[in-house]
């Protein structure tokens, strides 16, 4: 499709307003319309979802994305409705009627962007109303595409089909349709972006990679000797910072749940954020937290994507995350407004014979792990070696997970998103996962330089020193 770039930049200031386009948005702009496809790698707040709406709206047809969570879509539609702009949004809360409303707005041709999960985007009511020829999809967009890896193969298995959505939908459409694909992140590290590549076929994608350098995030680990030490040192810390923005990750519900009691205990305006609370709960916190009415939110990991407040001057991690992305994801979450932003891990002694809880959550997650590849091991020779997904399940309920890890470990092909095929019959070994964030918690250099070199800026990582986390200013 061929438009004009003066017609393009029209549009941009008329719907957010702006001048002119930061780097590289444009070009991303340009490769989506050309129906090229895209991997993008933008630090968080760099303005990532306006490259793939902007030429949804521009275009006759329907853009898909896939969002991980119900928040960021309502956020992200909410934004586009008040701005009277033809999107939507499909997930299980949402009440029928409306349902009904956006399934007949999808027959119609009248979406432009029509946000929903990969669950949702499977489901029969949505899946055979996209596949009819009349209707013209011109781009399939992975929205905080490292849920991909992070979640595919443990809790959320759909997310390992979407390979095949372009192919299986191009089989109904007309001759010469042409379907974008573009993962779009704020953290992808080299591995995760040769997975994101081949579990998306994506073919010969346009890369655009900025680094996640931000100079105002000072980041900072301390050592707790006990959780008695843990709780004090976050009780100091919150002093510093009496009536500023911040928020608090947690590990799970029930270390919300209590670290939120306790500060609610000694009156700071707090909440308790995770995924057990219903969506109307979720709402309101997060309402409260941006209209300031609430200082700050203590959340496991569901708390913060597509959330945008500019002023959070402070993060706390009272228990470091599991992966390197999820801690670069969440401490981006501060200081969106270039000033000054404290991002502090907690973490145990290194023994852990004074608090032995963070080696213990490591273990769980490892076994769980080994669990899942046993069971996928032990499935293989009950199933059939070509079968559509749902009579698999009917049999086995817990197989979804099993087919994904096998995908994972390349046993298993998706024709299409509802029929797997065997691949390979050889014995799986769960491979134990590079522990970077562990490695990063206990660096001796500079935390900037680590997470550069981690995230493949190997040339900028080389001689950096940022001069403000906390190993630069002890050296």
């Amino acid at each position: 499709m061929k438009t004009d770039w003066q017609e393009i930049r029209r549009q941009f200031q008329k719907i957010w307003g702006y001048d002119d386009f930061r780097s590289p948005q444009g070009e991303i702009i340009q490769t989506l319309l050309a129906r090229k496809d895209a991997l993008v790698v933008m630090p968080t707040g760099g303005g990532k979802s306006v490259c793939f709406q902007l030429p949804a709206l521009l275009q006759d047809g329907l853009t898909l994305v896939i969002s991980p969570l119900v928040a960021l879509m309502e956020n992200q539609v909410q934004e586009l409705c008040s701005k009277k702009l033809p999107a939507a949004l499909l997930h299980n809360e949402i009440p029928r009627s409306l349902r009904q409303q956006t399934l007949k707005a999808i027959e119609q041709q009248t979406l432009r962007l029509l946000y929903l999960s990969p669950e949702t985007l499977f489901s029969s009511p949505v899946w055979e109303r996209i596949s009819q020829p009349q209707i013209k999809i011109n781009g399939l967009i992975l929205d905080e595409a490292h849920c991909l890896t992070q979640w595919g193969y443990t809790f959320r298995p759909s997310y390992c089909r979407l390979g095949v959505v372009r192919s299986t939908l191009l089989k109904n459409k007309p001759l010469g349709t042409k379907i974008a694909v573009a993962a779009f992140t704020a953290t992808a590290d080299p591995i995760t972006q040769r997975i994101l590549e081949k579990s998306l076929q994506l073919e010969n994608p346009e890369k655009f990679l900025l680094s996640p350098y931000r100079s105002n995030l000072d980041l900072q680990v301390k050592i707790s000797l006990s959780p008695r030490c843990r709780r004090h040192q976050l009780l100091h810390f919150l002093k510093l910072y009496p009536k500023q923005s911040g928020l608090i990750y947690v590990r799970s519900r029930r270390e919300s749940e209590d670290l939120f009691q306790l500060l609610q205990s000694l009156n700071y305006r707090t909440a308790a954020y995770h995924a057990g609370l219903s969506s109307a709960q979720r709402r309101q916190i997060e309402k409260q937290w941006l209209e300031d009415h609430i200082q700050f939110v203590v959340t496991t990991s569901a708390f913060g994507m597509g959330i945008n407040k500019s002023d959070v001057r402070w993060i706390v991690h009272f228990q470091a995350p599991q992966l390197l992305s999820e801690y670069l994801q969440e401490v981006g979450r501060g200081g969106r407004d270039g000033k000054f932003t404290q991002a502090l891990t907690l973490i145990s002694e290194p023994t852990g014979i004074l608090d032995p809880s963070d080696r213990q959550k490591q273990q769980l997650i490892t076994k769980q792990r080994q669990k899942q590849t046993q069971q996928a091991q032990q499935i293989i020779s009950k199933i059939p070696v070509t079968a559509r997904i749902e009579n698999v399940i009917n049999q086995f309920p817990s197989a979804e997970i099993s087919l994904a890890v096998l995908y994972s470990h390349e046993q298993l092909e998706w024709l299409d998103p509802f029929t797997y095929r065997l691949i390979k019959a050889s014995r799986l070994i769960s491979q134990p996962i590079p522990n970077l964030m562990a490695s990063y918690l206990t660096t001796r250099k500079c935390r900037w330089q680590f997470l550069l070199s981690s995230f493949g800026f190997y040339g900028e990582a080389e001689y950096f020193t940022c001069g403000h986390c906390d190993y630069c200013r002890k050296k």
